[in-house]
């Protein structure tokens, strides 16, 4: 929340210069990046699409008004965009060093270093976390999505819950680790749970994720053991 014009600048600004230039050079299909965070403070679970509530946070202002520029898009010229708001993408090679760094690989960091991980809040906030080859299937389905398809967005997750204390112990289990964590404040413009509703996903590009969560952290884990 600390950054709006920055926000502004690089994902209205960025997106809607890459919609004109995929409009000009007559570009079929134009998938991009939406956020689960359009959600807002819409608390009925599962989220499903058409059913957002008031944003939180500047970042997902822009992401609400990138879904709309696209749908426009798609409306007055004909350009097919395809709008993925994923959900809490995790996975090998994500990097746990900087202030915008996830949860699981910052904790992974921690306790292989040995040190005591930060939880925001009480940790019964919930997520739905996604491997990141559920990401690349929904990506590559997103290309050859059909037209009824064009102009919409689309929950990309597994269609799990889990909450933060349920994660930690989950990583303590695979490292062999127990370190007990530090409770911190809550952040602001954080929502305090989140579970996907995938079934418009399913039917209209035919989008199965094949990785769980469990299986998804195994593979996650395991890439750290051997890079860190």
């Amino acid at each position: 929340i600390e950054m709006p014009l920055v926000y502004e600048e690089i994902n209205i600004k960025g997106t809607l210069n890459m919609l004109e230039a995929a409009r000009q050079n007559n570009v079929k299909k134009f998938v991009y990046a939406s956020s689960s965070s359009v959600y807002g403070d819409e608390s009925t679970l599962p989220k499903k699409e058409g059913r957002e509530g008031n944003l939180l946070s500047p970042y997902a202002l822009t992401k609400r008004t990138n879904e709309e520029y696209a749908a426009l898009y798609t409306k007055l010229y004909g350009l097919e965009t395809i709008g993925f708001r994923y959900f809490n993408v995790f996975g090998r090679r994500q990097d746990p060093d900087g202030a915008y760094a996830a949860v699981i690989p910052k904790f992974v960091k921690n306790l292989l270093e040995n040190e005591a991980p930060t939880i925001n809040g009480d940790g019964t906030q919930s997520r739905d976390f996604t491997y990141i080859e559920n990401v690349i299937e929904a990506n590559l389905k997103g290309m050859q999505a059909p037209r009824e398809a064009a102009g919409e967005a689309f929950n990309i997750a597994y269609g799990g819950q889990v909450n933060l204390n349920e994660l930690y112990q989950k990583l303590c289990e695979l490292l062999g680790k127990k370190i007990e964590p530090v409770y911190g404040p809550e952040r602001a413009g954080d929502i305090k749970h989140s579970n996907a509703d995938i079934g418009k996903a399913k039917k209209l590009l035919r989008y199965a994720p094949e990785y769980s969560f469990e299986r998804g952290i195994e593979l996650t884990i395991e890439w750290y053991w051997e890079t860190l």
